[in-house]
């Protein structure tokens, strides 16, 4: 396995992807996620895939089957009022194949953000999880992640 920066080649396998993501999303919240379509058009996703400040980390095996993923952003609020201006990288999306899970991939993946994280300067990693996918929250906390914004809803 090789973990390294998205390329245009990838579009396919990250399409496979992004489409397991979703269904998860839409299995838990039908009202919120449409079922039978994916996040980013192919050509929202080439201009991601060459994006620097959006970098997407893919998981290959040795014939570059993509099999897993990390979408990235790069956030900082200069200049606010009341926020400081520290560099987060945010996880837009994180995804392994349902068909290798159990391997360790995702720690993989995450661990390797988090050291790109690092070497380019940034003072925290964070991301949003559906509470409806209590899989990827139990993920995410052995990861060592903890919540430091909550969103809440009242539906009418």
């Amino acid at each position: 396995m090789e973990i390294r920066r998205a390329v245009i080649d990838d579009i396919g396998g990250l399409d496979r992807l992004l489409f397991q993501v979703l269904t998860v999303h839409h299995k838990g919240r039908p009202d919120l996620f449409k079922a039978d379509v994916k996040k980013y058009s192919d050509a929202e996703l080439t201009d991601i895939i060459n994006d620097d400040r959006r970098p997407v980390f893919v998981c290959v095996d040795e014939n570059n089957t993509v099999l897993g993923y990390a979408f990235c952003i790069y956030r900082q609020h200069v200049d606010s009022n009341i926020l400081t201006d520290i560099k987060t990288l945010y996880i837009d999306d994180i995804c392994v194949d349902e068909n290798v899970r159990g391997r360790h991939i995702g720690k993989e993946i995450y661990e390797y953000v988090l050291q790109y994280a690092r070497e380019n300067g940034f003072y925290n990693v964070t991301l949003n999880v559906w509470s409806c996918n209590p899989g990827a929250v139990k993920f995410y906390e052995s990861m060592g992640l903890s919540p430091y914004r909550i969103g809440m809803e009242q539906i009418l």
